[in-house]
């Protein structure tokens, strides 16, 4: 690795341990535990009920974009994490602290965050008043995989990424 790389990566271990050690507030352990829970599938669950109940066609159209997303991040976050089969960072640095246990073995990338972005932006694409509910919460979503040391920053950021380009290419199907 050259130095440069080494610099980063050595930059993202202190971002990382920076954000994890804000888990140990009680407060901020516990709002990071439940937004992670909900971002398990249970929120995005319940509103692509709600938007295929209560949303007309409409609400159909984004709901059935929604499920076609969460199918292809599930498909495709897992092929990565066994592919780049790098460690969570609670696995690789003993002073970083797992808040919750783990779905998998496996960091990168951060399927919970792969999934927020991708349904936040594909329901947002429908009904983009949403907006204002679903872009903090997907942000608290990923936020919380760093501070409860179950993802890099990277991980978070290639997901956000992935699940941009996902909720668009499936947008062009609809």
């Amino acid at each position: 690795m050259n130095w440069q790389a080494g610099r980063l990566v050595a930059r993202e271990e202190a971002w990382c341990l920076r954000a994890n050690r804000c888990g140990a507030h009680r407060i901020v352990r516990g709002y990071f535990r439940a937004v992670s829970r909900l971002g398990d599938g249970a929120f995005w669950y319940a509103l692509m009920g709600v938007l295929a109940v209560s949303g007309g066609a409409r609400g159909l159209l984004a709901a059935a974009h929604m499920a076609l997303v969460g199918g292809i991040a599930t498909l495709l976050y897992g092929r990565l994490k066994g592919w780049a089969r790098r460690p969570r960072p609670f696995a690789a640095d003993g002073r970083i602290r797992a808040w919750v246990a783990p779905l998998d073995e496996f960091s990168f990338p951060s399927g919970h965050t792969l999934h927020a972005v991708g349904f936040a932006l594909s329901a947002c694409l429908w009904f983009p008043w949403l907006g204002w509910l679903l872009v903090p919460f997907a942000v608290s979503v990923a936020a919380s995989r760093v501070v409860l040391g179950m993802h890099y920053p990277s991980d978070v950021l290639a997901a956000a990424g992935i699940g941009v380009v996902l909720a668009e290419a499936v947008a062009r199907i609809f």
